[in-house]
């Protein structure tokens, strides 16, 4: 096997091994304009989500760019360090204007864009926007079909004000006191934080829904809101089964059990020769297919072993037998014997999604262009859509880059908007 911690050089050709880029926005959220004053994780990733979904999404950034911008990794042509790959990814699909809010001609033409939009949206710290004359208040009067989305880390007082409004807030804070790490993890001495962003990603994809909520009931009433989600909120949501089990079953704490689930028996990941896979087996019928597959066809009609209850007493003897069989394998073989038989599945890492078939058959993975040097690799938006289709059409923008073309559409867009 290669050494997964080493980079190797295919990388610098798998954009030749991907789909392309589509070639204009085609999803139903054309002609719906949101104006992006976001930063950072959480609220780019919810504005790329309707960005992707086909709404013009025009990100206004101050005269330094946002934050993402300067944050590594970067492509070896980007000598300038300004173009993160964070910063486009999560800003695919969008238009960017660079405005001085602290300046008045600047915050005007801010207020006439507003003048245009359906929605913005917006991820500071409470307190951030009304400080700089665009608060909730000021843009519903100025536009009051507006949709005003805000996605922070313990909410906005408007909607209830939490005790750390004014605390800074980012991914590892809302995975820990949301209840997700305490959860996570090899077990109560050995608990971790999830590697993906779910912190930033979750909240933003709810606040992306309760934008799109909010902006039907708009297009009904003419009348805009406030949508606030407070990212420890969402990741609580995510997280519900422990509070679940200690209103039910008075368990203070849901210590991790590692890959295992800790009702269902065999539903684990387990190594094999090439790797590891994840293997599971929730109902009888399933249990049947695996016991004939490594061997065992007694298993699957012994009492001690042919229903769930009884295989999660026999726990031990299930996984020692399951863990040796599977060790003996590949991957591929594993799939051959159980494939469409027994919910089955390799740990991929990030190099095998490019060899995937399913990958492959579903279009998952895009080369999309960037302002100098090698197109990179993106992950496709997972919505299908069979008449309005989202996809990803634009490179992030550089710093400033629309200012002409979006500033120079506003005297049409507010003749269109009536003002």
């Amino acid at each position: 096997m290669p050494k997964l911690d080493q980079p190797d050089s295919e990388h610098l050709t798998a954009h030749e091994r991907v789909s392309p880029m589509a070639t204009g926005p085609t999803g139903p959220l054309a002609g719906v304009r949101i104006i992006d004053c976001t930063h950072a994780l959480a609220g780019p990733w919810s504005t790329m989500m309707l960005a992707d979904l086909g709404a013009d999404v025009i990100k206004v950034e101050p005269p330094r760019g946002e934050l993402a911008r300067r944050m590594a990794p970067f492509t070896r042509e980007d000598t300038e360090r300004n173009y993160g790959a964070g910063f486009a990814n999560y800003n695919r699909n969008k238009r960017g204007v660079k405005l001085d809010l602290t300046n008045d001609d600047d915050r005007e033409r801010f207020m006439q864009l507003i003048e245009t939009a359906d929605a913005l949206v917006e991820n500071m710290r409470a307190g951030v926007m009304d400080a700089l004359g665009v608060g909730w208040e000021v843009l519903h009067e100025r536009n009051p079909r507006l949709v005003y989305g805000a996605i922070r880390g313990f909410g906005d007082p408007r909607s209830g004000a939490s005790p750390y409004v004014d605390w800074p807030a980012y991914d590892v804070v809302a995975q820990a006191m949301s209840g997700v790490v305490s959860a996570n993890g090899g077990g109560p001495d050995d608990r971790h934080v999830i590697g993906p962003y779910i912190g930033d990603v979750y909240p933003g994809t709810i606040g992306a829904m309760g934008v799109l909520a909010a902006l039907f009931h708009a297009q009904r009433t003419g009348e805009g809101q406030f949508v606030d989600v407070a990212m420890v909120d969402a990741v609580m949501a995510l997280s519900e089964v422990g509070v679940t089990r200690y209103s039910v079953l008075g368990q203070p704490d849901t210590p991790p059990n590692g890959n295992r689930n800790p009702y269902i028996v065999p539903f684990d990941i387990y190594d094999t020769v090439d790797g590891a896979i994840a293997i599971g087996a929730p109902t009888d019928n399933h249990w049947r297919e695996l016991a004939v597959a490594i061997g065992r066809p007694e298993w699957a009609h012994a009492p001690e072993t042919a229903t769930l209850r009884a295989r999660f007493h026999h726990r031990e003897q299930i996984e020692e037998a399951l863990s040796s069989w599977s060790a003996e394998r590949t991957n591929a073989e594993i799939l051959e014997a159980i494939g469409g038989k027994v919910p089955c599945g390799p740990v991929n890492h990030p190099a095998d999604l490019f060899e995937d078939p399913h990958v492959a058959a579903r279009d998952m993975l895009v080369a999309v262009e960037q302002p100098v040097g090698r197109p990179i690799v993106q992950i496709a938006p997972p919505i299908r859509m069979s008449a309005t289709p989202p996809g990803i059409y634009r490179r992030a923008p550089k710093l400033g880059e629309h200012n002409d073309e979006v500033l120079g559409e506003l005297g049409e867009q507010l003749e269109d908007h009536g003002g």
